[in-house]
């Protein structure tokens, strides 16, 4: 009876999984969209930045998604956080030039309604997903799923970094908080970049789990 309810709470925790990474996905491919096209009207490196972000983030949610459809989703976990792993580095490298280059040019941009909104909208739905998620993941003892809820609470992190920087630039006119904000977001990329390279180790231990229950399953077969 207890294996039946183990085996059912399981079920019940994938499909709660793929739902929140479902709806994570949605929702940064539409503040993807935004903030990469409110970021270009008004020259913003941190919303540019921002935008790109996300799609780093649907990135690692579509991995997620993908792996819980496998049949030994484990075996994918290690390949999957080094291909996001490239894909904050190469991020971090971006947004640094691109802020680097508004400091020296000392480039204004212009204010931007719908970025101060759609990152006051992230500041506030972000870390509901991310609290939802790495309680799922850590139940069913997933490192991916739990990774990838600390990326959704960066997510939440550079929301406000830019929010800052665009409410700073708007209302006193500090042109550089933009371009601060940008070398926030790469700072964070780089962060989340090494933790994800390394993020094997993490694998490693729930792998290490499942080859005991293997173990117990080829005892009992035996």
């Amino acid at each position: 009876m207890t294996a039946t309810l183990a085996l059912t709470r399981r079920e019940t925790l994938h499909r709660r999984i793929r739902l929140i990474v479902g709806i994570t996905i949605a929702y940064n491919l539409i503040e993807a969209v935004v903030a990469i096209a409110a970021g270009s009207v008004a020259s913003s490196a941190a919303l540019i930045g921002f935008g790109l972000d996300s799609t780093i983030e649907v990135l690692s949610a579509g991995a997620v998604a993908w792996q819980f459809t496998r049949r030994d989703p484990e075996r994918w976990e290690k390949p999957t956080l080094r291909v996001i792993a490239v894909a904050f580095f190469a991020l971090a490298v971006y947004v640094t030039a691109t802020s680097v280059m508004a400091l020296v040019a000392a480039e204004h941009p212009e204010h931007s309604t719908v970025g101060i909104v759609l990152t006051a909208v992230s500041v506030a739905v972000m870390p509901f997903l991310s609290f939802a998620e790495r309680r799922a993941g850590r139940e069913l003892g997933s490192a991916t799923a739990v990774a990838d809820s600390k990326q959704t609470l960066i997510c939440t992190y550079l929301s406000a970094a830019v929010l800052i920087g665009l409410v700073a630039n708007s209302l006193l006119g500090w042109w550089w908080a933009d371009a601060v904000a940008g070398l926030v977001i790469a700072a964070f990329a780089v962060r989340e970049g090494i933790e994800a390279w390394r993020g094997d180790a993490c694998a490693t231990s729930v792998g290490m789990l499942l080859e005991e229950e293997d173990d117990e399953h080829h005892d009992h077969d035996h």
